[in-house]
């Protein structure tokens, strides 16, 4: 016998993407990582009712979706502003200057890593490594891997795209 689905949380075309998702995966637990994508590629990130329907439908429990929203840093649990810059802090960069950039940040744009600034035009995240440690200290300004910049120059291009 087929388990009662949760109605969509509203009548948001973009919930019919979320759940077609999880249809296709047979509404499995191993679905979970792909609706959550889902779900974020759709709304920009993950609030309570996303995780709470992902849960109830994938029929497993809130702790664990959250957990793993938590776990995972492309995950975002509010929404993120229009521009993101991702300072690496893996050891290469850290040694070449990543605390730096990451104080110019906040002070330049009043922003601690995992925040949006007041304006929502720029979320400032860190991460363990980027893969890119022959251009430390490295950066991902909106989806593009920069390096080997100094705090004024790395706070210049920020300011450059927040402009655009």
């Amino acid at each position: 016998m087929q388990r009662q689905r949760p109605d969509l949380p509203s009548t948001d075309k973009r919930w019919k993407l979320v759940n077609a998702t999880m249809r296709r995966n047979g509404y499995a637990e191993h679905a979970l990582i792909e609706a959550l994508h889902s779900v974020q590629d759709a709304f920009g990130f993950l609030d309570t009712d996303a995780m709470t329907f992902v849960a109830d439908s994938l029929d497993l429990p809130l702790s664990k979706v959250y957990g793993v929203a938590t776990f995972y840093h492309l995950f975002m649990l509010k929404p993120q502003g229009r521009h993101t810059c991702v300072v690496c802090t893996g050891t290469a960069c850290y040694i070449k200057g990543a605390g730096a950039l990451i104080e110019g940040i906040e002070q330049r744009f009043g922003v601690n890593p995992g925040e949006t600034t007041g304006d929502k035009s720029l979320s400032v995240m860190t991460a363990r490594c980027v893969g890119a440690c022959g251009l430390a200290p490295a950066v991902v300004l909106d989806g593009d891997v920069i390096g080997k910049l100094g705090t004024d120059q790395l706070v210049e291009r920020i300011e450059q795209e927040t402009r655009e």
